[in-house]
């Protein structure tokens, strides 16, 4: 040792790079402590602070396994294809804590309805026997309602605590229209309001043949000019969607001209009262020429027809000899 008590020589070997940290207790060279990260660190302080709050620790826990649960069954409602079930499954719950409550639909009032069933429209507007009106929907009830053909307009309206007004204008049948052998009841627009025909719509026009239901109103309208044919029509026929005839209750047919169609019923009109052309023994008027009319007589009548002649020949023949 020196005079100021160190050592005269290091106590590290000879050979042996110097490193901090002094010797171990054997001698050798001690390794510097690693240093720690900004990360470890920051997870000692957090490790420190549970500590402290174990209690309050275990709630938050508690709240994460909560919402893990929550994530996890959100989950397995999207992938597995069962959230309607779940909705619907909420949507009871909560009419039946609101009919607990005194808001269940104690009564229907109905106005408007004609040919539509009450049932119809309770079932179409989706009112069940759990239904709350608290909650009822009115804007989507209405909406159900109107994709029904038979209805124009609709208005709900909620009377609290257990009534229901449903208001309805009903869209008025305007014909019967036959397709490939079947008859449906029409609205103007040519819409079906009855895929049947009642005893209450047997009186209703009938058109036939594709496209008649669209352009039944129009020609309708035209007819309703000759009044006296109109009255005698069985059938309204719209031939290759172009051109109409008309089936009379005597089973006559009238041919009509695609363009000109006013012309046409004019001449026939005029051919009727001049000749009674409608009251003959014939079966087929056609009027598609404008300079000329082309009759078919009935079988029987052609054959009687041909018997006159046969015997007006015959007669002549001896009145000769």
């Amino acid at each position: 040792m020196d005079g100021r008590g160190r050592l005269a020589q290091s106590l590290t070997p000879a050979g042996s790079p110097r490193e901090p940290g002094g010797l171990t207790i054997d001698g050798q060279p001690r390794r510097p402590a690693p240093r720690r990260s900004r990360l470890g660190a920051r997870a000692g302080r957090i490790e420190r602070w549970v500590g402290r709050y174990p209690a309050l620790m275990r709630g938050r826990s508690f709240a994460a396994v909560v919402l893990v649960a929550i994530a996890g069954g959100g989950y397995w409602v999207m992938e597995g294809g069962h959230v309607a079930p779940v909705v619907e499954k909420l949507k009871d719950m909560r009419d039946m804590a609101a009919n607990a409550a005194g808001f269940r639909i104690a009564s229907v009032g109905f106005v408007g309805l004609k040919h539509v069933s009450r049932d119809d429209i309770i079932a179409r507007a989706g009112i069940t026997g759990t239904s709350s009106l608290l909650f009822l929907d009115v804007a989507a009830a209405r909406t159900r309602l109107l994709a029904d053909p038979r209805i124009a307009d609709a208005t709900l309206l909620k009377l609290y605590p257990d009534r229901l007004q449903i208001s309805i204008r009903e869209r008025k049948a305007f014909a019967l229209w036959q397709k490939n052998g079947h008859v449906s009841v029409i609205a103007e627009d040519g819409s079906v309001l009855e895929p049947y025909v009642s005893q209450t719509f047997l009186d209703l026009p009938l058109v036939v043949g594709q496209g008649a239901e669209k352009r039944a109103k129009d020609f309708l309208v035209l007819m309703d000019d000759y009044p006296g044919i109109r009255a005698q029509v069985r059938a309204f026929i719209l031939v290759a969607e172009r051109r109409w005839n008309l089936r009379l209750k005597n089973g006559l047919d009238i041919k009509l001209p695609e363009v000109g169609v006013a012309s046409a019923l004019d001449r026939l009109v005029t051919l009727d009262k001049e000749r009674q052309i409608i009251s003959r023994d014939i079966v087929a008027v056609d009027l598609r020429q404008p300079d000329r009319v082309v009759v078919r007589m009935s079988e029987a009548l052609a054959q009687a027809r041909e018997a006159a002649a046969k015997e007006k020949a015959k007669a002549k023949k001896g009145g000769n000899a």
